[in-house]
C-alpha cells in the first residue's frame, strides 16, 4: 500500500492580521510549513510516505520557494474550503492511501502520525482522524459519537449546536484516508453552509452512510495538535518548540543555567560541554563547538565558533572564532570577521571584515574594519581603521608582532611592518617598515598664565 502526504497551506490566516501567508510565519527561526515538511521527510526517510503535495493559495512566489524541491505544489486559485483543497490537488493523487494534515500544524511529531497511521491500517478504515480533548475547544470542530462510540460527524464550530459546543473531544484535522473511497465522496460534497464552503470534515458523514468504517486515534498530547490561527498561538507554539530545542540540547551534554532564557533557532548546531549562560540567542545557522562559555547576553547568528571559545555581551554576525577565542563583554563582531586560535577582542570593540591572528588582542574601545592582523599583535584601546572615504573602503594590515599605541588612527590603505610600533595619538596615513616606530603628531604648545586670562574673561563677562 502507497501513502502520500497532502498540506492544506492555501489560508490567508485572516486572525494573524498579517501581510506574510500564515504559514511563511516563523517559529524559533523556521516558517510553520518548514516544520510541517521536516516531519514528513522523516517519516519519508522511514519508508513510510512514497509522495508529498502541498496545495498553496496565499503568497503562492513566496511560500512555493519556501517549499522549493520539497514538495511538490499545487495552486489553489479560488480557496472555498478544506474540501475544496483536496479536490483541486484529485488530479496529482494516485497513491493507495492519503496523509491530510495543515499547514499550521508544526508542533506536530512524526511519531504521532505513525500512530495514526497503524490505527488505520489495524482498524482497515476508510478513513482514520487525529482527534485529542481540550479543555477549551473554542476554534476545532467537535467529534460526535453516537450510543455505542462510534464517530457519527464531525461538526464544525461555525455549525454547532450549542449542546455541541460543549463537547471536548475534537477533530485536529489531521486523516489518513483510503483513496479509493474519499475520490468519489469529494463529488458529494456541498457548500449548503454559513461559509459557503467545502468542509472536508463532511465527507466522515457521507462515508458512515455508504456503511464505510471511520475511526480516530485519540492523542494525549493536545500540545502539539496546536493549529495556528493568530498570534497568541504563535507565541504558544513558539514556547513549546524552544523548550522542544532546550530539552533536547541538554540531553545531549549542554549546560544552560537558565534554559527559559535562552533561545536556540532550530537549525544550530552545539557542542558538548558548551555552557549556555542567561540571555542568549544563537540564530540561523550558527555552529558552537565544545567547552565554549556564551553569555550572558550574547548574541550570535549564522557563525561559526569552535572549541573552548568565551563570549560575553556581545553580537556576532556571521563570523568565525577559532579555539580559544575570548570576546566581549560589549562587543560587536560584524559579517566577515575572523578571530583566529586564542585572539581576543574586548570590551566595547567593533571589528567588520576583519582578520585578528593567534593571540593578538584588541582589548578595548577601539574599531578595526577591513583591517588584516597578524599573529601576537597588540592593540592599544581607542584605536581605529579610517577605512573609508566616503566612495571607496580600504584596508589596513599590521603585520606580526607589532604593538600599536592607545589612539591609534589608520588612514588607509596603511601597512605596519612586523614588530613595529605606533606612537599614542598618532593619525598613521604612511607604511610603518618592520621593526620602526610610526610617530605622527603636532607641536604641543603650553601657554603660560591660561588658567588668571580665564578668569578675568569670566569676570569681565559676569559684570556686563
Amino acid at each position: 500500500m502507497s501513502l502520500s502526504a497532502l498540506v492544506l497551506a492555501a489560508g490567508e490566516g485572516t486572525r494573524m492580521k498579517s501581510r506574510r501567508p500564515k504559514v511563511m510565519h516563523t517559529i524559533c527561526g523556521k516558517t510553520m510549513i518548514s516544520w510541517v515538511l521536516d516531519t514528513l521527510h522523516e517519516l519519508q526517510d522511514q519508508g513510510m510516505i512514497d509522495a508529498i503535495r502541498v496545495v498553496i493559495g496565499s503568497g503562492v512566489e513566496a511560500v512555493s520557494q519556501e517549499i522549493a524541491d520539497r514538495g511538490s505544489c499545487i495552486i489553489q486559485e479560488e480557496r472555498k474550503g478544506t474540501g475544496h483543497a483536496v479536490m483541486v490537488a484529485a488530479p496529482e493523487i494516485d497513491e493507495d492511501e492519503l496523509l491530510v494534515l495543515t499547514g499550521d500544524c508544526p508542533l506536530i511529531a512524526a511519531a504521532t502520525i505513525s500512530k495514526l497511521y497503524d490505527v488505520h491500517r489495524m482498524e482497515g478504515a476508510a478513513v482514520t482522524l487525529l482527534g485529542t480533548y481540550l479543555s477549551d475547544p473554542t476554534g476545532y470542530g467537535r467529534i460526535l459519537r453516537g450510543e455505542g462510540g462510534g464517530i457519527l460527524r464531525i461538526v464544525e464550530e461555525t455549525e454547532a449546536l450549542p449542546e455541541e459546543l460543549s463537547i471536548g473531544e475534537v477533530n485536529t484535522s489531521t486523516y489518513i484516508f483510503n483513496w479509493k473511497a474519499l475520490k468519489p465522496a469529494l463529488n458529494n460534497l456541498n457548500a449548503d453552509n454559513s461559509k459557503g464552503e467545502y468542509f472536508l470534515t463532511d465527507v466522515l458523514e457521507l462515508l458512515i452512510k455508504k456503511g464505510e468504517r471511520v475511526a480516530a486515534y485519540i492523542t494525549e498530547d493536545d500540545v502539539e495538535t496546536l493549529g495556528i490561527n493568530s498570534r497568541e498561538h504563535l507565541a504558544m507554539a513558539e514556547a513549546v518548540m524552544r523548550d522542544r530545542i532546550n530539552s533536547g540540547w541538554m540531553e545531549r551534554g549542554v549546560t544552560m543555567e537558565d534554559p527559559s532564557s535562552v533561545y536556540i533557532g532550530a537549525e544550530v548546531k552545539i557542542g558538548m560541554d558548551t555552557v549556555l549562560k542567561p540571555f542568549v540567542i544563537l540564530e540561523g545557522k550558527t555552529r558552537i563547538g565544545e567547552e565554549c562559555v556564551i553569555g550572558p547576553g550574547a548574541r550570535i547568528r549564522n557563525s561559526e565558533i569552535h572549541d573552548g571559545v568565551v563570549i560575553e555581551q556581545a553580537t556576532v554576525r556571521e563570523c568565525e572564532l577559532e579555539d580559544g577565542v575570548t570576546v566581549g563583554p560589549y562587543a560587536s563582531l560584524r559579517p566577515g570577521s575572523r578571530l583566529l586560535a586564542g585572539s581576543k577582542v574586548g570590551t566595547f570593540v567593533e571589528t567588520k571584515k576583519t582578520i585578528v591572528g593567534k593571540g593578538s588582542k584588541v582589548p578595548h574601545l577601539s574599531y578595526m574594519g577591513d583591517a588584516e592582523i597578524g599573529d601576537g599583535v597588540n592593540v592599544g584601546a581607542g584605536s581605529i581603521t579610517c577605512n573609508y572615504d566616503g566612495a571607496h573602503k580600504y584596508a589596513t594590515v599590521i603585520e606580526e608582532g607589532a604593538f600599536i599605541g592607545s589612539d591609534t588612527m589608520f588612514i588607509a590603505p596603511v601597512r605596519i611592518g612586523k614588530g613595529a610600533v605606533t606612537a599614542a595619538g598618532s593619525a598613521i596615513s604612511k607604511d610603518v617598515p618592520d621593526g620602526a616606530l610610526g610617530v605622527e603628531r603636532g607641536e604641543q604648545k603650553n601657554i603660560p598664565g591660561w588658567k588668571k586670562k580665564s578668569k578675568r574673561r569670566e569676570d569681565k563677562e559676569d559684570q556686563s
